[in-house]
């Protein structure tokens, strides 16, 4: 039995997550390369196509650009994202069991149920972050109705101000709900996926396994994210100064040659980072049906080949033994009647 499979506490999480993540950091780094690489390639195009827009001084045209390589980039995050992150979940499972793992074989773990995975994935991302999502549409259409009245020095007159500030108010009230809303659901289904790759089970079965596996460990799950956010911020503060620097020099225009190296940069950045959350989500996962389950006598036994005792079948030939009741013989007379044991 691997010598993991026991309860651990926070620190031993974490502990397990870095000494994980530094022994199959190629295996890790190279699912998330597929994601950040397409990302990449992405950004490089829009480089090209809003660098020959400027060339061909289609302004118009750039605020077009921009929206298309919007949506492009969601759809591609959403799917290879989410593909990246189950792939990751399942090579963090066969390193912590001890079993052997690829690059491939992770990814081809995931498409082999990849319509079931999509449905999971846009579960969560719709529960998550739809209140945020109509926070940020009403933030819009405030602004979208305010701007126009404040065109060419028109003065606003002091009800059009005080209504603004109101609305301004409860967006702003509703966006934070909404942040901390999609924080808790967040925590709630922060198991769904390692449930869902492990176990091999549907889109809602796996929610329902989060919500039960995550009581008691969502506090531990919220430090995770924090210190993954941390050592994020910190990365992406020293990759990309430079780029901020330079961009202050160029009164906020970067050249065509670091816009593409700040793509390559990016690239190595989120290569390095994401694996970090996902290994150590799967190790609160084990931990949790480990306390819960004992999964560890579980997979004690399946490792000695004791999943089940098989049931005893009986030959064709044999028939089963039927338990019988045997009747008291009773004595009669047949002048007298039965006999009770005393004379008459």
């Amino acid at each position: 039995m691997d010598t993991h499979l026991r309860p651990m506490s926070l620190g031993e999480i974490l502990d397990r997550t870095a000494q994980l993540y530094r022994s199959n950091f190629l295996l890790f780094a190279g699912i998330a390369a597929v994601n950040a690489g397409a990302l990449m390639l992405l950004g490089l195009a829009h480089i090209s196509m809003q660098t020959l827009f400027q060339a061909q001084h289609w302004t118009k045209q750039l605020m077009w650009l921009a929206g298309a390589s919007f949506v492009v980039q969601f759809v591609v995050s959403f799917v290879l994202g989410g593909l990246a992150v189950g792939a990751n979940n399942r090579a963090v499972a066969w390193a912590h069991l001890g079993q052997p793992g690829t690059i491939r074989a992770a990814y081809a773990n995931v498409l082999s149920r990849l319509g079931s995975f999509l449905w999971l994935m846009t579960i969560i991302t719709f529960v998550l972050w739809t209140p945020l999502g109509i926070g940020y549409g009403g933030f819009a259409a405030l602004i979208y109705w305010y701007i126009p009245q404040t065109k060419n020095g028109a003065h606003v007159d002091q009800g059009t101000m005080v209504l603004f500030g109101l609305l301004f108010l409860a967006v702003s009230v509703i966006l934070f709900a909404g942040f901390l809303y999609g924080i808790l659901m967040g925590l709630r289904y922060a198991l769904a996926i390692p449930a869902w790759v492990v176990e091999e089970t549907k889109a809602r079965a796996a929610l329902r396994r989060s919500i039960d596996l995550s009581r008691g460990s969502r506090g531990g799950i919220f430090l995770l994210g924090l210190l993954v956010a941390a050592i994020e911020l910190v990365l992406l503060g020293v990759s990309q100064s430079f780029f901020v620097f330079l961009a202050i020099r160029n009164h906020w225009q970067l050249p065509t040659w670091a816009l593409v190296l700040q793509q390559i940069v990016t690239f190595v950045t989120n290569s390095f980072i994401l694996p970090m959350y996902g290994t150590g989500i799967t190790l609160f996962y084990y931990d949790q049906r480990v306390r819960k389950e004992g999964f560890d006598i579980e997979w004690m036994m399946r490792a000695a080949g004791l999943d089940a005792v098989a049931p005893m079948v009986l030959p064709a030939s044999v028939a089963p033994i039927e338990e019988t009741v045997e009747t008291p013989h009773i004595e009669t007379n047949d002048a007298e009647g039965p006999i009770h044991g005393e004379q008459r």
